[in-house]
């Protein structure tokens, strides 16, 4: 009778490790400086986000050790551009932890010189291999510039960006600011792979990928976008 107790807290045990540590915290070697592929890099976002949703989270790279290791170098294996929105925190939504993301965030996820440069600094010298653009549903930024009308203040600079996708959603099937959010991240991802000198000869070198999301603030979803 102890024997089988003893066989099933032990399988027990081993279901509930398998569930909660799905992925390692960090890639091997990635702490060292040492690339992961963007399809890994993508993988591991993917998996994260799985635990978000399922609310399975192991809150990696959080602790004082981690702290201490990267606290001299950073070695982020992808490169987020996210909306300000105070809902859609990368490190939260993709269960990551401190060194593990480069993070530029703004109004709309908008693409300007400032944020190439932020992000040709990702790639060129601390090794990120992964950029996400992540656009999410219900977007203020978004549906201020598919509103139209005047802004006041310095608004007109997310606005302009955001506009020619607000055009060619117009006539478009569908839920006028969801689509734009959609247009957008792809207009953002365009101006990204296709930045020179440094991105796009990177990308086109198989060194960097640039990929669209969209984040469900209802689910917690990301769906990466085709």
């Amino acid at each position: 009778m102890k024997r089988v107790a003893a066989l099933t807290c032990a399988f027990v045990l081993a279901y509930i490790l398998a569930e909660v540590t799905p992925v390692q915290a960090t890639p091997p070697g990635h702490g060292a400086g040492k690339l992961v592929s963007p399809e890994q890099a993508q993988g591991m976002l993917e998996q994260g986000n799985d635990r978000y949703v399922r609310g399975r989270q192991i809150h990696p790279n959080r602790d004082a050790r981690r702290r201490k290791a990267i606290a001299q170098a950073q070695h982020p294996f992808a490169i987020i551009l996210g909306c300000a929105d105070s809902r859609v925190a990368p490190e939260v939504l993709f269960d990551r932890g401190q060194g593990d993301l480069f993070v530029v965030r703004n109004a709309g996820n908008v693409v300007d010189d400032v944020v190439l440069a932020s992000i040709e600094y990702a790639a060129e010298h601390l090794g990120s291999t992964l950029v996400v653009v992540l656009g999410h549903e219900r977007c203020g930024a978004v549906t201020a510039a598919a509103s139209g009308g005047e802004a006041p203040g310095h608004l007109p600079a997310f606005f302009g960006a955001i506009q020619p996708s607000v055009e060619k959603a117009r006539g478009m099937e569908g839920e006028l600011v969801e689509n734009v959010m959609r247009l957008n991240v792809q207009e953002m991802v365009g101006q990204i792979r296709d930045s020179e000198p440094v991105l796009r000869h990177r990308v086109q070198e198989g060194r960097l990928k640039v990929v669209g999301a969209r984040y469900d603030l209802d689910t917690g979803e990301v769906r990466f976008l085709p």
